[in-house]
């Protein structure tokens, strides 16, 4: 890998990650055209998706920095210090619980399936292109029946429990993490641009964990020649990705989905028309 394909990589993941699009199945599409995976060691390739991943979480750490200290500081507070019952604690406090809850179950599948999850199955473009379709549809179906009518302050901890089981399919590549919850979040009837927060938010433990688990167990496949690439991949993710975040939530406020929708279903098909003519393999 040279410096632009670290480049382009970077730029990839940072625009992808939140959008609902899949970035792990635009990471892959793009290394398998650029022959950067390996069919022996599958794993690198999962190590260096996660490492830059590390840059798009460190890109919303940034963007709702103000949130996350609130949340911290209104948890530890009323949940460990005051200890008030949950009921007469604030939003902030209760979504500290509702991050909690809703990533107990990708934690629970991910490190139960860890060894698929790393396996070549997963970086199977076939797999990849029927996820980003089937997920455009129930997307779609969360934009006909949703009502569009609550707030992040209307969020219960079932609500948080479900979109986070939501998330534990972000684990098949071509899902995507951010549309496997937004549209959850939409199901449940919560405002676009309140999905698209809590979605983003919801990432921060599970990718952080699994990012710095990731850099720990490729540390062995990282040698001087592609260190400065992956150190650039994922500062350019990062920089990328705070202006995805930005972009997506102004974008919310006014317009459905249904961009998203038709994106998802074009570049599943154009996946299949490429494995079909026999321009990748899966």
């Amino acid at each position: 890998m040279n410096i632009i394909e670290s480049i382009f990589l970077g730029v990839i993941q940072g625009l992808t990650e939140f959008l609902p699009i899949s970035s792990t199945g635009h990471l892959t599409l793009a290394g398998k055209l650029m022959k950067l995976i390996s069919d022996t060691h599958p794993e690198q390739w999962t190590a260096f998706i996660a490492v830059i991943q590390l840059g798009t979480m460190i890109a919303v750490f940034v963007y709702f920095w103000n949130d996350l200290i609130s949340i911290v500081k209104d948890f530890i507070w009323q949940s460990l210090i005051k200890r008030k019952s949950f009921a007469e604690q604030n939003i902030n406090s209760k979504l500290g619980w509702y991050l909690i809850i809703g990533t107990i179950p990708v934690v629970i599948v991910g490190l139960g399936f860890k060894n698929i999850i790393e396996g070549a199955i997963t970086k199977n473009l076939f797999v990849i292109s029927s996820s980003l379709i089937v997920l455009a549809i129930f997307l779609a179906a969360a934009e006909k029946i949703s009502s569009f009518n609550k707030k992040i302050e209307n969020i219960k901890w079932y609500d948080a429990l479900l979109i986070g089981i939501a998330q534990c399919l972000a684990l098949i590549p071509g899902s995507s993490r951010s549309g496997t919850t937004i549209t959850a979040a939409l199901l449940l009837g919560f405002e676009r641009e309140t999905a698209a927060k809590f979605s983003f938010l919801l990432s921060l433990p599970a990718v952080l964990g699994s990012g710095l688990l990731e850099l720990y167990e490729s540390l062995k496949f990282i040698d001087s020649s592609i260190t400065i690439n992956l150190i650039l991949a994922t500062i350019i993710s990062a920089a990328v990705g705070y202006l995805s975040i930005e972009f997506l939530l102004k974008y919310l406020r006014k317009h459905t989905t249904y961009v998203f929708v038709y994106y998802r279903i074009t570049i599943g098909l154009l996946i299949l028309a490429l494995i079909l003519f026999g321009v990748i393999t899966k």
